[in-house]
């Protein structure tokens, strides 16, 4: 009789380890349709509807799957156990973020790409890893002298918007346009008194060049748009280089970038100006027609700057930005400036 009891024993428990191992199994379903998901979210990105739709079910598919996890996990090895493993991995995610930080001199190490604004050197889901900037001379981009009046000026201003657009009148009035079409001219406008700005009529220590650039399209056409060609501060021309460095940089309460949500952006230095030792940025997006201050943003100062970018991967970042709830494809990715 005892014999008996000892040899039923180990085939109870191997039924609960089977039904265990199964309800294990049941989690990885849910991973493959998550990783395809996760492909139809990149196929459809510029179908804005679509994008949302399988954003929304990567997120929600993610929380499911946590859940599962976790109660799985708890099931084997009991809720105790399973949080302090989520602890530990907690404490070694941040132990290796403080590492990382203190490696790459920055708080923020790592980001994400939010935008196609730095196409096609940088794109929309990318994560990309920041250093830090102990030394203006890290900064590689054309130096211009102003005085402290001029950045007093230009930082005390409500950031006046001067845009490169293409423009024509019509019937006593006026249209602008981004693209130039057949009849249009090219010229510098003000959206906040809405009209055409002479050249000579800048009032910045900041002075806009503008000419054409050709876009193309993602379905293939080509067409040209109104693009700064260059800036001048005091008879100093410069026109925008690509080598420059790309940098990250917070927004200031008030701009633009900052009322439509974004904390932080990633854009390349067009130019550095001097106040006599306060420095500020003038950045601007490969892939924006003007400068970040051409539309009611002003130039960061240097405190501002959080890093530049020393490298990236692309799509691991789009998990973040799903989880942010950035899911829709932003305004721009739908055409590519083509640089010389």
């Amino acid at each position: 009789m005892e014999k008996r009891k000892k040899s039923a024993l180990p085939k109870r428990s191997a039924t609960k380890q089977a039904v265990a191992d199964k309800g294990k199994l049941t989690v990885w379903p849910l991973y493959i349709i998550l990783a395809l998901l996760f492909v139809l979210y990149l196929l459809y990105q510029k179908i804005a509807f679509l994008s949302l739709v399988f954003g929304i079910a990567i997120f929600f598919l993610l929380v499911v799957i946590i859940a599962l996890e976790f109660v799985s996990g708890a099931h084997d090895e009991g809720y105790k156990k399973m949080l302090i493993e989520i602890f530990a991995a907690i404490a070694i995610v941040a132990a290796i973020w403080l590492l990382l930080s203190s490696y790459m001199h920055t708080a923020y190490p790592v980001d994400v790409v939010p935008s196609c604004s730095m196409l096609p050197y940088l794109h929309r889901g990318d994560l990309i890893f920041v250093h830090g900037i102990e030394n203006i001379s890290q900064i590689r981009a054309p130096m211009l002298n102003i005085t402290r009046a001029q950045a007093s000026i230009m930082v005390n201003s409500n950031s006046e918007s001067l845009e490169c657009v293409a423009y024509r009148y019509y019937d006593g009035g006026l249209e602008v346009s981004q693209i130039i079409k057949p009849g249009y001219s090219i010229g510098l406008y003000s959206s906040s008194g809405s009209q055409l700005v002479q050249y000579n009529q800048q009032s910045q220590p900041v002075t806009y060049t503008c000419g054409a650039r050709a876009v193309k399209y993602s379905n293939g056409t080509l067409a040209n748009e109104a693009y700064l060609t260059s800036i001048t501060v005091d008879n100093i021309t410069i026109s925008g280089d690509r080598n420059n460095s790309i940098i990250v940089y917070k927004t200031m309460p008030g701009d633009l970038f900052y009322n439509e949500g974004d904390s932080y952006v990633v854009h390349r230095v067009y130019a550095i100006l001097n106040a006599s030792g306060q420095y500020y940025v003038l950045t601007k997006g490969d892939n924006n027609p003007g400068l970040d201050m051409q539309y009611f943003n002003h130039p960061a100062p240097i405190g501002n700057v959080i890093g530049k970018v020393v490298g990236a991967v692309p799509y691991i970042g789009y998990i973040k930005l799903i989880l942010d709830g950035n899911m829709a494809q932003p305004q721009g990715c739908n055409y590519t400036i083509l640089h010389p």
